[in-house]
Formats: C-alpha cells, sequence, structure tokens
C-alpha cells in the first residue's frame, strides 16, 4: 500500500452538504481506531483497549469487532463494510469515507438531447461574424436547424433553451459587443504564450488605429485622425506615436526614423521631463551618444524586430525598404491573428483611456457614447495635437508603473518603461544608431516640386531660404520628373522642408516663412533660460507638469471656440448676402419684405453721401 498512497483530496469536501462531512468525520474516529488503535481524540500516552490492538489482534479481527461494537451501539454494519471504508480512507483519506451519493450531480447540458446542444452550438457560430441580435433569435435559430435535421428531434422548453444558452454562450457576447464577440473568436484556443524580450529592441510590435478625437484640419473641417505607435516589449516604451489623417506608407518610415531620434526637450515643457532628470542613466549615454544632451526622458532604441500586421502601410515597399537599410528583420503577423501583437493592441487601447479622453474634442469609442456639436468646440488642430500627444508620453506613460513590468522577485513592484530600460541597459548595453542628419532625411516622405521664385508650396505653406536661390524657376536635370526637384518632408514636423541640390549632393533646408508666428524654434537659449526656470526636477514636479498637460488638452486651444462661432456665423450672414443679391428672378417676381423688416418711421434714414467723379488731369498729391 505504500507505494500507491497519494496526498488526499481534502478540499473536495466542499462539494459535498455539511451533514455527509459530519457523517465522514464520525466514520473517520472508528478507522483510525481500527487502524491504530487509539482514536484521533486519545489522550497523550493512552494505551489502546485489548481488543484493537494492533500487537495482539490482525486487521481483520479489529475489523471485525468494530462491526460488533457499531451493531450493539445501533448502527448495524458488517465486517465486510468496515473493511471498504477503510480501503477508501487509506487511499482517498476523509473524502473516501463521504457518502457520494449526497453531491449532487448533473449532466453538463442537464436533460437536452445531443442533437440539440450541437444545434445551438452551429446558430451560436453562426453569430460569430453577424450583427448582434438577442437570446431570442439564437433560440429561433436553433429551432429551424432542428428543423431540418434527420431524424427529426423534437424542440425543448422556451426555458430549458434559455438554460442551455446560458451554459454554451459563457463568454462569447453572442448577444453582446460585435467587435468583442470577434476579438474572443480570434483568441487562440490552446495556451497563451509570447516571445521573450530580454533587451531593449529585442522585439518592436508595430499598429494603426483610428483615435477618437477630432481635430480641425488645415481646410478647416472637424475630422478624427489615425495613430500609429511602436512599442518596445522589453520595457514597454512607446518609442515613437505619430497622428495622421490617414496612415500611409511613408508615414511608418517616419517613425522608424522617430524611434532611433532622441526626442528634443520643447519649450514650455518641464525640466523636469528632461532625461537628464529621469532615472535613464543620462550622463553615461551622454558620453557615447551626443545626440542626447537636450534630449527628453524617453529612450532611443533601435528595433532588431518589428512585427507587424498585413496592413499595405506595413508590407509596403518603402517600409521594407527602410528596415532593410537599419537592418531591421520585418515579421508580418498571422492574418486576422490581432492576438499575435496583443501588446500594441492594448497600448493604443490605453492611450485611448489616458489621454484621448481628457483631450478637447474626444468622440468616445461608439457613436452611443459620443456627445452633441463637438465639432463647434474649441478644437486642436493636428500639430498641436501631435505635440501634446508627445508631451504626455514623456510626462505620464515613461513614468506610470505597468502591470507587465512586475519584479519577478517582488510581484507587487511595477516597474516604468523608464525604469526597465535603466535596469535593462546595465546587462544589453547601449550602441548608438550610426544614423546621421542626412541619414534621418533619407527616410522621410519624398515628394517632387518646382522651386518658384517665393520659394516651395506644400499644403498651402511657402518655405524658403537663402541657399535656394540658384535654383528658383531652374531645371533640376531629372527628366522623368519634368524637371521637379526632389523635397523630404516629415509630416509630424511642419516647420522646416529639405531639398536635394543635386548639383552639389547636399540638402538645403528651407523652413516655413510664418514660423515665428506659431512659436519660436528651440535652441540653446531657450534651453538654458528652461534649465534655471526648474532648478530641481522631482516627481512632485512631473506630477505636476502632468496635471497641467491634462488641464491643457482638456481646455482645448485657447479662444479658439469663441472665433469659430463668429466665423460661422460671419460666413452664415455672407452666403445669405450673397444668395440674396445673385437672385435670378425679376423684382416683379420677389416675394414682398416680411413685416418685422419694413422700416418704420421712427427709424431715421441714413445719410446719402454722394460718390465723387474721377479727374484724371487732377494732381493726386495736391492737398485739398
Amino acid at each position: 500500500m505504500s507505494g500507491t498512497r497519494r496526498v488526499p483530496p481534502t478540499a473536495r469536501l466542499e462539494e459535498f452538504p455539511p451533514v455527509a462531512v459530519e457523517r465522514a468525520r464520525w466514520w473517520e474516529r472508528h478507522i483510525l481506531e481500527v487502524l491504530n488503535g487509539l482514536p484521533p481524540d486519545a489522550p497523550r500516552g493512552a494505551a489502546p483497549r485489548s481488543e484493537f490492538d494492533p500487537r495482539r489482534h490482525s486487521l481483520t479481527q479489529r475489523e471485525a469487532t468494530k462491526a460488533a461494537q457499531l451493531s450493539a451501539d445501533g448502527h448495524p454494519v458488517a465486517a465486510s463494510t468496515v473493511k471498504h471504508l477503510r480501503q477508501r480512507y487509506q487511499r482517498d483519506g476523509l473524502v473516501g469515507l463521504v457518502d457520494g451519493r449526497s453531491a449532487k450531480q448533473m449532466s453538463q447540458f442537464g436533460r437536452a438531447e445531443p442533437a440539440v446542444v450541437d444545434a445551438m452550438r452551429q446558430a451560436i457560430a453562426e453569430a460569430v461574424d453577424a450583427s448582434s441580435r438577442t437570446i431570442g433569435f439564437i433560440v429561433w435559430r436553433t429551432g429551424q436547424i432542428l428543423a431540418t435535421s434527420d431524424p427529426p428531434v423534437d424542440l425543448p422548453s422556451q426555458r430549458t433553451l434559455y438554460r442551455l444558452f446560458a451554459k454554451l454562450a459563457t463568454g462569447t457576447h453572442t448577444a453582446g459587443s460585435a467587435r468583442t464577440r470577434r476579438s474572443l473568436d480570434r483568441q487562440p484556443p490552446g495556451l497563451f504564450g509570447e516571445l521573450p524580450a530580454c533587451a531593449p529592441g529585442e522585439l518592436v510590435q508595430i499598429d494603426s488605429t483610428p483615435l477618437d478625437v477630432l481635430v480641425r484640419l488645415d481646410d478647416g473641417i472637424a475630422e478624427k485622425v489615425e495613430l500609429t505607435a511602436m512599442v518596445d516589449i522589453a520595457t514597454r516604451t512607446v518609442t515613437a506615436a505619430v497622428l495622421r489623417p490617414t496612415t500611409k506608407a511613408a508615414d511608418a518610415s517616419v517613425l522608424l526614423a522617430r524611434s532611433i531620434t532622441p526626442e528634443p526637450m520643447r519649450p514650455g515643457w518641464s525640466e523636469a521631463l528632461s532625461m537628464a532628470r529621469s532615472v535613464l542613466p543620462h550622463q553615461r549615454l551622454l558620453a557615447l551618444d551626443e545626440r542626447l544632451d537636450h534630449a527628453a526622458a524617453r529612450p532611443v532604441i533601435l528595433p532588431e524586430t518589428i512585427v507587424c500586421d498585413h496592413g499595405k502601410v506595413f508590407i509596403s515597399q518603402n517600409f521594407r525598404a527602410s528596415c532593410r537599410f537599419l537592418g531591421i528583420n520585418l515579421q508580418p503577423a498571422h492574418k486576422a491573428t490581432p492576438t499575435d501583437k496583443g501588446t500594441i493592441e492594448r497600448t493604443l487601447g490605453s492611450v485611448a483611456t489616458l489621454f484621448a479622453q481628457f483631450t478637447a474634442g474626444y468622440t468616445g469609442s461608439t457613436t452611443d457614447r459620443r456627445g452633441r456639436q463637438l465639432e463647434l468646440g474649441p478644437l486642436w488642430s493636428l500639430p498641436e495635437l501631435q505635440d501634446l500627444l508627445d508631451e504626455w508620453i514623456v510626462a505620464v506613460w515613461q513614468n506610470r508603473p505597468h502591470d507587465g513590468l512586475r519584479d519577478p522577485d517582488a510581484p507587487k513592484r511595477a516597474f516604468t518603461p523608464n525604469e526597465k530600460y535603466a535596469a535593462l541597459i546595465e546587462s544589453a548595453g547601449y550602441v548608438p544608431v550610426p544614423l546621421g542628419g542626412a541619414d534621418y532625411i533619407e527616410l522621410l516622405p519624398a515628394r517632387w516640386q518646382a522651386v518658384n521664385a517665393y520659394g516651395i508650396r506644400i499644403n498651402h505653406r511657402t518655405y524658403d531660404s537663402d541657399e535656394l536661390g540658384p535654383l528658383r524657376r531652374q531645371h533640376s536635370g531629372v527628366t522623368e520628373k519634368k524637371g521637379l526637384w526632389e523635397v523630404h518632408y516629415d509630416p509630424y514636423d511642419i516647420s522646416r522642408i529639405w531639398v536635394r541640390n543635386r548639383r552639389t549632393g547636399k540638402w538645403i533646408t528651407a523652413f516655413w516663412k510664418h514660423l515665428h508666428r506659431v512659436g519660436a524654434p528651440f535652441g540653446e537659449m531657450a534651453w538654458d533660460h528652461a534649465r534655471r526656470q526648474l532648478p530641481d526636477g522631482t516627481e512632485e514636479e512631473i506630477a505636476d507638469a502632468t496635471a497641467a498637460l491634462l488641464e491643457r488638452a482638456h481646455r482645448g486651444p485657447a479662444q479658439t471656440s469663441d472665433r469659430a462661432k463668429k466665423r460661422s456665423r460671419r460666413d452664415l450672414r455672407v452666403a445669405a448676402r450673397t444668395k440674396a443679391t445673385t437672385s435670378k428672378k425679376r423684382p416683379d417676381e420677389l416675394p414682398p419684405p416680411e413685416a418685422d423688416q419694413q422700416p418704420t418711421d421712427d427709424e431715421p434714414l441714413a445719410e446719402v453721401i454722394p460718390l465723387g467723379l474721377f479727374d484724371p488731369l487732377e494732381d493726386p498729391w495736391r492737398r485739398r
């Protein structure tokens, strides 16, 4: 027996009624006396009774004695029953003494026939990609399927079918959200797993999703934009995130360039957001990469492997060429399997929860969550919202403890992305990216433009530079492009563009002509001034900067609402006047003026000023 003994499943006692458990404990006292000669409550040093002494009587004799004793006490039992209970106790412990008939065990689907269960499963499977319907429709569809079965099966009662649906549809959202239902259906049926990432950049995921925020585009129309982001799996760092009306292949290449480029500090940002004041090893990294001198507290990560979906943006030739140039392995996920890149999917959802809902123009994730007349309120422009997002990533996301970055030795402690990066960089090391300014420009999207006398115009913005002088109204020499010049631009930085001078092989930087009206560019003087404003960067300052950021994002651009309302009223008034003055009806066909528009006797008439005659011989400079 010693070789077959196992730990008794004592936790199963909770499956049985208390009366049955008490009965089992009563039997345990007698079985232990048969086995050991003493009941479990015997005092220390007590001697067994002679009839149950193992040294005098065999186990079979003791079992017969116990059966006779219990029968004499009013509990008739046979010796074979005592033997059977003793064997069960030695095998299963106390659970073996419980009467199994006391636990009500019902079949998984009650009394429903297998054909009914299969029919309802088919109805639930058909609802995965269909629109959401009620439980009554699934019950009706189950009856339709059973009606065509061979042999025919009787349909159970309505209550039985509803109880069966509750069991079969658990966790499927069959009558709930269609998006959640499809997402659950695409989950892998087996064990959930993920590729381990032990170094920054070892595994990066990229994806796009609509951002639930209205922005004011250049033409004045309020539209939603798309968010494209990259997330490092090892540190959960958002290496780059950009906003565009529609994501294109060139935008993914710009995102890649931003990931391997330090995030510069901007005017107005708190000093606590700089890399020099963060947990990142700034001084050690600065000795290796001088680009980090005035960088914000966001790590620079060069991806080794990028996981993406099969969207045209990420499998385009442009993005693949950029990855090959940087030696990055591009790994497309399985089709229609968002779980292959679950980290970026969840991160984009967190951005909608943690950032978008605090922003002016937030629309909500669905139409039933959307407010009214959002387009009439204060809305950020696309460059302004991009700046807010960049600041939020540095201030909030990189300093927020992440549940996926918990210390294995101390699970109650969660690291922030910056803390995890600082810990991993000690073992993985840091190699600066051999990417110069010209390389960064090469990764940007290109277009072909003419260099006019006034400069170059892109999206109604004029860019110019003194260095463009020899190129103005000149043929570039590229016949295939009809003499146009190659221009590279950053879709997320409207301050400048770069023109390739094919005659010298160098890039010419042309700035937006009205850049001085929207804010001074960042430079050494602005940096030194910002450093003097906040000499001590602390966690409290980061918290204050975060609070100010969210309040500013929620408030929206200053006076935008009033100006928009005035502009809209003026546009309506001008349109009405234009329509009235361009009427094709004759005066006798026009409707009579309304009563409230006819002049009254109390209203004074306007002064009539005659128009003077033009004299071509008159001296225009003569004083009158």
